[in-house]
């Protein structure tokens, strides 16, 4: 088992930045990939941006150049750096740990808003 808590999320006017944490607890020296994935009312839930425990990154072309995902291991923590937002942008973000043998866990989600 893998429990992973979402902060860092709100209110931001376009153009701004903020830094999401995703905090993992349980079973962490199993967890492979982790990633961020975001979900918009009405949507489904999409990509945003995964790294591996070698810290090999993929990002949405919607994000690429804006966005960080970055993860530190000696914290557990996962993290996403989101600059240049856009009303777009707006969505509830969720964090996502995949284990090395076939497990997949998500957080409770956080809510970014990115007013115009």
């Amino acid at each position: 088992q893998v429990q992973l808590v979402e902060s860092g999320g709100g209110l931001v006017q376009t153009g701004g930045s903020l830094r999401l944490s995703c905090a993992a607890s349980g079973n962490i020296l199993n967890i492979n990939t982790m990633g961020w994935y975001r979900q918009a009312p009405g949507k489904q839930r999409d990509l945003v941006a995964t790294i591996t425990r070698i810290d090999s990154t993929n990002y949405a072309e919607s994000v690429k150049g804006r966005f960080t995902i970055s993860r530190n291991n000696a914290k557990n923590t996962l993290y996403l750096q989101m600059n240049d937002l856009k009303p777009e942008d707006t969505a509830v973000y969720y964090c996502k740990a995949a284990l090395y043998y076939g497990g997949v866990y998500w957080g409770q989600g956080t809510q970014v808003t990115v007013s115009s």
